[in-house]
Order: structure tokens, then C-alpha cells, then sequence
């Protein structure tokens, strides 16, 4: 029997498309849903995010714009699936994208996914060190009284650190690690649900829920109507749905590493978004209704925890932090994985400057020196959070983390044109699509123009400015008001447009073919 017909059905699979089977192949289909689900993480960005789906539209903006952008974003997951099916790659996006458009099309799309992948892993760093300062203020006296940058970014710089060693350490533990994980998000979940019902002795009407508007952008007063609110403003509160329920692209990097992988990274991933966005919902809805002063709530930046303060005792507070804080834990280790797992994808098949290093497998099988660039980078490029930034709300100068809201752009910018790229080639190519296990049928011909147009415009309004100190032609105008999204994603873009013409383009051909290179040698 010859080596080619001792392979797997996954391994088979996975040669057809010009790889070997280097990563170990230890999870089950459940852990390749639960690093999805965990990255997605409703404990994460619901209580992160809030503020901008408050600021920018208030509890009216949430509570209808959380299930239709949610409707949204399960098409375009819809479509991913049906393409990890046919290529279960750890290049995922970009994989497909090369397969589907070229080498230039792949080029661009892997710079798009791995610049989203490590933003995405600053921001739940950041989010976590900000409610794990909160947690320890709740429950220590002896922890410091007042709030800190300084002191929030060395607590990012210590999780950045423990997820990394973590992820390098254990493949195997990983996926443990991600299926607690899960549960911690369906219980823990749950847990906050029923402690902001059953403990606040108020709770807000549906009127105040799904009809209040608010505007603390700074954009045009505080108007609440009229075109530039609806153009401009309400538009922002997207950003709250669509940087939650992202990184769900985790199954496709983890795919290589999945049993079965064809049908359950389809799965891991339509499932993961479907599942957040039901309790997504139900958890936002309970921050709601805890509410007992709007006022209170957008003077304190329109942060939840304002709500958790209002509507229940410390004791009360500090158990809700404390489940979120561990979800965002979990979350930052899984983001961790996935954005290294595409760090080693791509530069497995020569994309990335010192791809030798980055593609490196240590004892465990696990790209070490991917990991770690993940960490620094993210850590870099959450730097200007050291910046202290107070936006007037209501004529009181009010804390506001510019820049975690930055980096949640650049998460959702990227990764999101990123997906578009594949999907848009996949609907090129029609009915000549060779399709896995699992598939759209003919659904595709609506699904992925539908999915490309929510990209776009969600795109576009992640570039916005959160503020109007950030709008160059104000006379406030003050570059740590600044959404910085545009100027480093159109920079890479524009250093990325000029290495390809200078050298890539001449030598990278995409994807390499690991099954003919090695045939190639054999005697």
C-alpha cells in the first residue's frame, strides 16, 4: 500500500489541495464551533462595545440594529461555509481567495485578514484588561482606587503575554481550553441575564428600549433626527454587531487541525454566529431594561458599566464583571490562535517578510514564533491608548477610549473586506464552483451579492470619526481625537500596492503546493 492510500479522508482532502498534513489533527468538530464561538464572544463585545452602539443611536440602535445587522452577517457566514468546505485550509480567506482570483487577489486578502485577525486580538486584550481593572476595583479595597491608563495597558501587555504562552505550549490544551469556554459563554451568559432580571428593584419600559434615541457623537448637537443623525451617526452603532460577532473565520484557520473538517468547519462557523446572535441579543435587551438613568449612563461614556452600577450593589457588580472578564480571557486566547494559525499559513506559502521564522513549528506542532509577533504587534498598535482622551458629553468631559475603538475598526475593517474578496470570486464563478460537502445550492446567486453590499457599508462606516474633535476641519480637531482606522489601513494597503509592484509580483505565484515540491524530490 502506498503512502498516498494510508492517508485519511482529510488528509486526502487536504492534499488535493497542495498540502501536507503538518499540524496535528486533534479536534473534534465541537471544539472547531467553540473556538468561533468563543472568539465571537457576547461577553466580550457586548459589554466592550457598548458604548458605541449607545453613543451613536442609544437603546433604539441597539435593540433593532443588533438582529438585522445579526441577519446580515449570518449570509455572509452562510458563504464562507460553503467555501471552507470546498478548501479546509489553515489560510482560510485567503486561501480561497488565491484559488478563486490569483495570486494578486490572495496577496491583498491575506494582508486584509492578518492585520484584522491581530487587531481583533488587541482589542479583546484591551477590553479584558479594562474590565479585569474594573473587577479588581469591585472586589479590592487595597487595588487602586482611580482609574489608570498606565496601569489598564500593563494589565493588556500581561494578558497579551499568558495568551501567547498558552497558545505555545499546547495545541491539545487549546482545544480544552475552548470548549470551557463555551460553556462559560452559555452559563455565564445566562448567569448575567438573570441576575440584571431578578435583582434590580427597576427596570426600564419598552418605550424606553426600543424607542429612545440618543446621540453623544458630538456630530450635529445632540439632534437625534434629520439626515446627517441617520447618514452619519445612527450608522455607528453597526460597529457594536458587526466587531462582536467577527472572528468567526477561527473554523477555517483551525480547519487543518479539525476531524472531518470539510463538513465541520461549515458548521463551526454558521453556527457560531447563528448561536451569538440569538443570546447576543437576549443579553444586550437585559442591559436595557436595567437601566435607570439614561443620563447617568452617557455621562459615564456610555459604558455598561454605568448600568451595572445603577441597577445593582457592588457584590452584584463585581460577580457580573468577573464572568466577563473570564469570557474575554477566553476570547483573547482564542484570538490568539486563529490570527497565528493565518500568520503561519501565510507565510508557509512565502507572503510574509522572515516567513522562514514564522512558519516554524516547535515541539508541539504549534507555530511559536507566529505567536509571539501576534502579541507585539498587537501590542503596538494599541500603543496610543496610553493617550488620555475626554470627549464633553452633556458639557462634562468624559473618558472615552479612542483608540480601543480604533482597533475595534481596524478588526472589523479588515477581516470584513478580507471575507468580501473570496465571496466575490466564488459568485464570479458561478456554477463552474467545484462545492464541498456542505453548500449553498443555488442560493449563492442572492447570498453573496448581498453579503459583498453589508460589507462594503459597514466598511465604510468604520472609518467614520467617533468624535468630532476627529474631524480635520473642525476647530477642535486634535489628532488623539483621531480614528486612526484610515491612516493605518490605507497605509499597509498602500505599502503592500508598492512592494507588489516592486518585487512580489514578481516571484509570488500564491498558494505553494507542498504534495508536488515534495514528490518533485522524491528519488
Amino acid at each position: 500500500m502506498s503512502a498516498v492510500e494510508e492517508l485519511n479522508d482529510d488528509e486526502k482532502h487536504l492534499a488535493s489541495l497542495g498540502y501536507t498534513q503538518e499540524l496535528s489533527r486533534s479536534w473534534s468538530g465541537f471544539s472547531n464551533f467553540a473556538i468561533s464561538f468563543s472568539i465571537i464572544s457576547i461577553l466580550a463585545g457586548c459589554f466592550t462595545s457598548f458604548g458605541l452602539g449607545w453613543n451613536n443611536g442609544g437603546p433604539a440602535a441597539i435593540a433593532w440594529g443588533w438582529p438585522i445587522v445579526s441577519a446580515f452577517i449570518l449570509i455572509i457566514g452562510f458563504c464562507m461555509s460553503e467555501l471552507v468546505s470546498a478548501y479546509p485550509t489553515s489560510g482560510g480567506i485567503y486561501w480561497w481567495a488565491a484559488k478563486l482570483g490569483g495570486p494578486k487577489a490572495g496577496y491583498y486578502t491575506g494582508w486584509l485578514n492578518l492585520i484584522g485577525l491581530i487587531a481583533i486580538v488587541a482589542s479583546v486584550a484591551y477590553g479584558c484588561a479594562t474590565f479585569l481593572d474594573l473587577t479588581l476595583q469591585t472586589f479590592s479595597k487595597s487595588w487602586m482606587d482611580s482609574y489608570s491608563l498606565q496601569r489598564v495597558f500593563l494589565l493588556f501587555l500581561g494578558i497579551l503575554a499568558v495568551a501567547a504562552l498558552v497558545n505555545i505550549f499546547s495545541s491539545h490544551l487549546l482545544a480544552v481550553i475552548n470548549n470551557i469556554s463555551v460553556w462559560w459563554h452559555v452559563f455565564g451568559a445566562a448567569a448575567v441575564v438573570l441576575i440584571l432580571i431578578v435583582v434590580p428593584d427597576h427596570h426600564a419600559t419598552f418605550g424606553e428600549v426600543f424607542a429612545r434615541t440618543i446621540n453623544n457623537s458630538g456630530l450635529f448637537g445632540t439632534a437625534t433626527h434629520g439626515a446627517g443623525f441617520l447618514i452619519f451617526v445612527l450608522p455607528i452603532a453597526a460597529i457594536l454587531t458587526q466587531y462582536t460577532i467577527t472572528g468567526y473565520d477561527a473554523s477555517a484557520h483551525l480547519s487543518e487541525e479539525t476531524k472531518s473538517a470539510a463538513n465541520a468547519a461549515a458548521k463551526g462557523i454558521w453556527q457560531s454566529i447563528f448561536y451569538s446572535a440569538i443570546g447576543g441579543w437576549i443579553l444586550l435587551l437585559t442591559f436595557l431594561f436595567a437601566v435607570k438613568d439614561a443620563d447617568a449612563v452617557s455621562a459615564g461614556g456610555g459604558a455598561v458599566y454605568g448600568i451595572f452600577t445603577q441597577a445593582l450593589n457592588s457584590p452584584w457588580v463585581g460577580i457580573v464583571l468577573l464572568i466577563s472578564t473570564a469570557g474575554q480571557f477566553f476570547c483573547s486566547m482564542a484570538c490568539m490562535t486563529s490570527s497565528s494559525r493565518m500568520l503561519f499559513a501565510f507565510s508557509r506559502d512565502r507572503a510574509v517578510p522572515g516567513w522562514q521564522a514564522w512558519s516554524k513549528l516547535n515541539k508541539n506542532r504549534v507555530p511559536a514564533n507566529g505567536v509571539v509577533l501576534s502579541a507585539v504587534i498587537a501590542a503596538l498598535i494599541t500603543a496610543p491608548a496610553l493617550v488620555e482622551v475626554k470627549i464633553p458629553i452633556n458639557g462634562v468631559d468624559t473618558p472615552t477610549p479612542v483608540a480601543f475603538f480604533a482597533v475595534v475598526s481596524i478588526g472589523v475593517v479588515g477581516l470584513y473586506l478580507a471575507f468580501s474578496v473570496p465571496i466575490y470570486y466564488r459568485w464570479k464563478a458561478g456554477a463552474s464552483f467545484k462545492v464541498g460537502s456542505w453548500n449553498l445550492g443555488g442560493k449563492y446567486r442572492w447570498m453573496n451579492p448581498v453579503a459583498i453590499i453589508e460589507i462594503i457599508l459597514t466598511s465604510i462606516v468604520a472609518l467614520f470619526p467617533t468624535s468630532p474633535g476627529g474631524v480635520p476641519w473642525n476647530d477642535g480637531f486634535e489628532w488623539k481625537y483621531v480614528n486612526y482606522t484610515p491612516l493605518l489601513v490605507g497605509g499597509v494597503l498602500i505599502l503592500l500596492w508598492v512592494y507588489w509592484h516592486a518585487s512580489v509580483k514578481k516571484w509570488f505565484t500564491g498558494p505553494i503546493n507542498q504534495v508536488q515540491a515534495a514528490a518533485s524530490v522524491v528519488p
